[in-house]
């Protein structure tokens, strides 16, 4: 609990338009798309850099738990104040989009900027920013960096670090820093940007972000092939991807899956199929696009397609879209809480870890669809729980998602490929690294942040 005397000092700095610890407040900032909920002593809008130097400087003298929050749309209780203290809400004041570089292809954004909004800026004038979170509609930019986030285009154009060239940030003690350059060549000292991604606000918190831009495609097509069972598509999805061809997305839906987004929304999808596979290719000549298409095809069906289609309107290409947009509401018809991961193994795996999951999901009982983007590897898994207030039920859900922990490890994959590691997965991070690892993150840990009072108790640091 913060002081009353400390909270009117950090009210002192903002003015009382941007300070609040009222209750309502306090409950809108206490929960993210966990569910959790954990309630911070108070909400602080900073109006500017100076502002978030001067709260930061004076929390750390005073030992005060921090937590920047952007969207709060986080999936692993990134955003959550476990220690009460501070949220230091960045969204009032640092939503702008500060420039757009032609000439150079960069951007400078605050943080708070939403996914989506900036994709539509860019794209206006035929630039192309395209890591696509499924949250674009209201994820932020500041989040995506913190997270690492990726998307459907992964497959083809990388996440979020591949896209982040500098960063302005102010450390716990109110130093302020810049991470990175405006430069394509920049080898001059250690990489802190690259740090500071997916670093889950537990290092510094971020004030500017200058990200690349590359020119928009000029044609895109999408394409759904359809499979008896699901190992067939998932040999599909790699020998695809080393025969030639890199499409924009490769996403699939297993069969419970697919049966749940018929159930709900009833789109005439397939629901005897194993699985499906939706693909989108793009460039800029139609014969690019046609090339790509029949060789995706090609290798679709030496490896068990048995019906492939080519969306031949935008109505048709929203419609194959629907399904895989839509599967994570939609398999709630098997059960009341979902215990939602997103492993990531290299491709060539899938096969066997989705092979892998099914005896999982035999030996619990549960029901577990699947799925994501396979063009990267990154499947989401949920375990659906039927009733939520049985706690053995809970608990043999949570044995059976640390044992999918433990397959995606084995097969030489990672506990997260975007939602992060934050609270939820905590206490898994021993199965992915070696206690000298985890001593080098609490290390860097020290470095940034001396008095532990940035995100504190998040990524079992």
């Amino acid at each position: 609990m913060i002081e009353v005397k400390h909270q009117k000092e950090l009210e002192k700095i903002v003015g009382s338009e941007n300070f609040y610890n009222d209750k309502a407040h306090l409950i809108a900032y206490c929960y993210d798309a966990t569910k959790e909920r954990y309630e911070p002593d108070c909400i602080i809008y900073p109006r500017n850099e100076s502002d978030v130097s001067k709260i930061l400087k004076y929390c750390n003298t005073h030992k005060i738990s921090v937590l920047p929050r952007g969207g709060g749309s986080g999936f692993t209780g990134g955003a959550l104040p476990v220690n009460g203290g501070v949220v230091l809400a960045m969204e009032k004041h640092f939503n702008q989009i500060l420039e757009i570089d032609e000439k150079n292809l960069i951007a400078r954004v605050q943080p708070a900027v939403i996914n989506k909004h900036f994709q539509e800026v860019v794209e206006k004038i035929g630039l192309f920013y395209p890591p696509d979170p499924a949250s674009q509609e209201y994820c932020t930019l500041g989040g995506n960096v913190s997270e690492n986030a990726g998307g459907m285009r992964a497959a083809k154009y990388g996440i979020t670090k591949d896209y982040v060239m500098a960063i302005r940030a102010v450390l716990p003690n109110g130093e302020i820093i810049r991470a990175g350059k405006k430069t394509i060549k920049d080898v001059a000292g250690y990489n802190v940007a690259g740090i500071l991604i997916a670093s889950e606000g537990s290092l510094a918190v971020i004030t500017e972000i200058t990200l690349k831009l590359i020119a928009k495609p000029k044609i895109s097509k999408s394409a759904m092939g359809v499979f008896s069972d699901i190992q067939s598509a998932m040999n599909a999805v790699y020998k695809t991807m080393a025969g030639g061809v890199t499409p924009v997305a490769m996403e699939f839906l297993d069969n419970l899956s697919i049966r749940a987004v018929e159930e709900k929304f009833h789109k005439n999808l397939p629901i005897e199929a194993g699985a499906i596979l939706i693909t989108q290719v793009d460039g800029d000549i139609p014969e690019q696009i046609k090339w790509q298409l029949e060789k995706i095809q090609e290798k679709f069906t030496e490896n068990g397609c048995i019906d492939f289609k080519i969306a031949q309107s935008k109505e048709e290409e929203e419609n194959l879209w629907f399904a895989r947009r839509n599967a994570s509401q939609s398999i709630t018809v098997y059960g009341k809480k979902k215990l939602n991961e997103d492993i990531t193994v290299p491709r060539s795996r899938l096969p066997e870890l989705l092979e892998k999951i099914s005896i999982v999901s035999k030996k619990y009982g549960f029901k577990i669809p699947c799925f994501g983007h396979t063009g990267d590897g990154n499947v989401h898994t949920n375990v659906m729980v039927p009733d939520d207030k049985d706690e053995e039920q809970l608990k043999r859900g949570h044995q059976a998602i640390e044992e999918i922990f433990k397959i995606a490890i084995e097969l030489e994959g990672t506990l997260s490929g975007e939602h992060g590691i934050g609270l939820s997965k905590a206490p898994f991070m021993s199965l992915a690294f070696t206690p000298a690892e985890m001593e080098l993150f609490r290390s860097i840990k020290r470095a940034f942040d001396p008095n532990n009072i940035l995100n504190t108790g998040k990524m079992g640091l």
